[in-house]
């Protein structure tokens, strides 16, 4: 029998022949488990950094409740607050305001017009006649936005009549009617 263990001691490898067999693999599962146990605490740390940040932001953060009827000047508010305090407007919010000012000229003077009508105010000049039916036959589809080439077509329409003195004593009669559009 003693024959048949040292044949076998030869066949086993070094650490299996010493009876050690499994320290070795052992040993690299404690390491992997070491560096595994590393980066988890290292992303952990990188995780509540994170969420340290994200909480300063937070705190930091102003959140306002505007509140009114509509038209009366939320949208605005906020608008002056971000020119006031140094936030510029991208080159896609400009063009967006663009259109929306656009919008409000040409519906805020076919309300002048139409209260002129109205309070039976005469045109000083009797050819801005046309220029107001002209800006009345304007119609947009909601949504859509003002092209600068459509809005230059109604510019010298909307030079006249705001010279006009009856375009003028209706804007001075705003009270008598609603102006928001």
């Amino acid at each position: 029998m003693s024959g048949v263990v040292r044949t076998l001691s030869r066949c086993l490898l070094p650490a299996e022949a010493t009876g050690r067999a499994g320290e070795q693999p052992r040993r690299e599962g404690k390491e992997r488990s070491r560096d595994a146990e590393r980066e988890a605490r290292r992303r952990s740390r990188e995780i509540d950094a994170m969420l340290a940040r994200e909480r300063r932001a937070v705190r930091r953060l102003v959140k306002i409740l505007l509140l009114g009827a509509g038209e009366s000047g939320k949208s605005t508010f906020l608008k002056q607050m971000r020119i006031i305090h140094g936030r510029e407007f991208d080159q896609k919010a400009l063009l967006e305001f663009r259109a929306t000012i656009y919008e409000n000229i040409l519906k805020g003077c076919r309300v002048l017009v139409d209260a002129r009508d109205k309070l039976g105010i005469p045109w000083q000049y009797t050819e801005n006649e046309k220029h107001g039916m002209f800006l009345m036959a304007f119609e947009n589809k909601a949504g859509m936005p003002i092209e600068p080439a459509t809005f230059q077509l109604y510019v010298p329409a909307l030079g006249a009549l705001w010279r006009d003195s009856g375009i003028k004593e209706a804007f001075s009669r705003r009270s008598e009617y609603q102006l928001i559009f």
